[in-house]
């Protein structure tokens, strides 16, 4: 399931239960879009994925707060926990293999 954050709000409710990957990105960013792809063709694989969209053009006080420096960047959360981050591009491949680590 691919979500959009939509209210700053709802980030807290949205990582709380779960395995969810933050994906922060910006419409205007390449690699951001190519691994939006990527996600998107891994959610279909895996029924329990759960990304959620943090544009960081709209939330910036979100991704100052996660260290966001270079997008994409990835951080991987379990239950309302940061556990593990990656930034920049990952093929489908590597990214089903972090996946597979994290579940």
């Amino acid at each position: 399931m691919i979500v959009y954050l939509k209210n700053i709000n709802d980030f807290q409710n949205e990582i709380s239960t779960g395995t969810t990957y933050v994906d922060f990105y910006a419409d205007w960013c390449n690699p951001c879009r190519m691994l939006g792809q990527i996600f998107e063709e891994l959610d279909e694989k895996n029924p329990d994925l759960k990304v959620l969209k943090v544009n960081v053009d709209t939330f910036p006080e979100l991704a100052s707060k996660y260290g966001v420096y270079s997008i994409p960047q990835v951080n991987i959360f379990k239950s309302g926990q940061e556990v593990d981050k990656f930034i920049g591009y990952r093929g489908s491949q590597e990214l089903q293999e972090i996946i597979d680590q994290n579940k």
